[in-house]
């Protein structure tokens, strides 16, 4: 059964969004025909009475979706994103269902604009309005209005995880009262501030003495024996049980819930970039990369000619890199080295004053000039301009080995540039902090982001202190 609070919320949304539908279609009729926006009427002013008769049926189709869609669930571990989307829904459903019934019945005396006009102010109230709502229930629960209390099971890794994102985010209005656990041995103590208060055959017990709103499983996969009488222990008795799969534990590039039909699904890797994201992608790399190539190809020639003149061996440089999904391909470079550099030390990394390096090379390395020509594996399909840098085979075969999730930035196109690269994480420096830049990147990809890297590679990325 719902608690108190929550159907007088649930009322109180309800009343404002039937008050807000009601003073839209009316503002909507005097702005057609008592204020002239665009043009007058051309067969009257149709009576006042002739629009009011509908919002009785506007607000009654407007219950019936509404009710459909559950837009009046509680809402309070949802971001804003998601009702926004759910009053958007609800109303154009709302909107062609009364506009499909006028039609049916031939009343062809609603004006179209009127009905432009309430879309537009009916939307931008009703969102509105939500937003002031939930942002003053945030801050009323933030100061300790408005709680509920939650009980968690388990006590590893994702039953802490819970209480740090509860901590994190104080406007839930969410307080965890304690946990619950498999081993009798750690009743008594405490996880952060809050108590272990029992096993899990004692949560009977425990609903009897204590206030609970909200139940989280948060077991591991060894306990989930006890799954069946967790829940059958609480369900009819609170209002909220919410499961964070065993599953998660494992959670890695890009993972989440998707839904099969009705069935919920726990989708621990996906591909990065797919579909439309990958299509954006590419027509950015093949837009700015055509640009850049015009742009620095005077560059380019006179990089060609110093090094054509100052030392033997051809202009590029050749070099076997592993990129997206571990394909192979030859990455271009101008040469910097002299052509026997790794005859007798193999690969390895380049380091400050490296006496390899021929005359011009120093300067390019420097400057990252020397990554020009990579513009052209960018054009070709090979690389983007921004992603993870690409390694060689035998550094890759020893990461993996060092760092488990380093193959996961693989799962993307390699850059001529990167978030690990435009903050210092470049050359022979803390593979883990690259590591954990890349695999940011990748989580957090957008043109945006790509777009902020490209520019900051411009102002801080070309001269680093790692480039030797």
């Amino acid at each position: 059964m719902l608690k108190k609070h929550t159907l007088f919320f649930k009322s109180l949304f309800i009343i404002s969004d039937l008050f807000m539908l009601a003073c839209a279609w009316i503002l909507s009729y005097c702005l057609r025909f008592y204020v002239t926006l665009f043009e007058p009427p051309v067969s009257g002013t149709p009576h006042f009475l002739t629009y009011l008769q509908l919002l009785l049926p506007l607000w009654v189709i407007w219950g019936v979706v509404a009710n459909r869609f559950m837009l009046y669930r509680p809402r309070r571990m949802e971001p804003f994103s998601k009702e926004f989307f759910d009053i958007a829904k609800t109303l154009a459903f709302t909107f062609f269902i009364l506009i499909a019934i006028i039609y049916l019945l031939k009343r062809f005396e609603f004006s179209r604009l009127a009905f432009f006009y309430f879309l537009v102010i009916s939307s931008s109230g009703l969102i509105s309005v939500r937003f002031f709502a939930r942002k003053t229930l945030m801050m009323l629960r933030s100061r300790g209005y408005n709680q509920r209390f939650a009980l968690i099971a388990g006590t590893g890794k994702l039953g802490q995880k819970i209480l740090q994102n509860i901590d994190h985010y104080p406007e839930m209005g969410i307080r965890v009262i304690g946990f619950l656990t498999r081993r009798r041995e750690e009743v008594g103590k405490k996880i952060g501030d809050i108590p272990i208060l029992g096993a899990y055959e004692d949560i009977d017990k425990i609903l009897g003495q204590k206030k609970i709103d909200i139940f989280f499983v948060a077991i591991s996969i060894n306990d989930y024996d006890c799954f069946e009488n967790l829940i059958k222990s609480v369900r009819g008795n609170l209002s909220e049980i919410k499961v964070v799969p065993a599953s998660y534990e494992f959670l890695g590039l890009r993972g989440g819930m998707d839904q099969l039909g009705d069935l919920p699904i726990v989708n621990l890797q996906s591909s990065p970039l797919y579909g439309w994201d990958s299509f954006f992608k590419r027509m950015l790399d093949l837009i700015l990369g055509t640009l850049i190539v015009i742009a620095t190809s005077p560059i380019m020639l006179i990089i060609s000619l110093l090094i054509k003149l100052t030392s033997e061996g051809p202009i590029l440089y050749r070099q076997e890199r592993i990129g997206m999904d571990g394909h192979l391909f030859q990455m271009l470079k101008f040469r910097t080295m002299r052509t026997d550099a790794e005859k007798e030390t193999g690969p390895i990394w380049a380091k400050e004053n490296d006496p390899r390096r021929t005359r011009v090379g120093s300067f390019l390395r420097k400057t990252s000039l020397d990554e020009l020509p990579q513009l052209f594996n960018v054009l070709k399909g090979e690389m983007s301009l921004v992603g993870p840098r690409p390694e060689r085979p035998d550094f890759v075969k020893e990461f993996t080995n060092r760092i488990p999730l380093y193959m996961l930035r693989h799962k993307t196109k390699a850059g001529m540039t990167g978030w690990a690269q435009v903050n210092g994480w470049r050359g022979n420096t803390s593979l883990e902090k690259r590591i954990e830049h890349d695999l940011y990147y990748i989580q957090h990809w957008s043109i945006g982001f790509d777009l902020r890297i490209l520019l900051m590679t411009l102002w801080r990325g070309l001269f680093s202190k790692s480039a030797y």
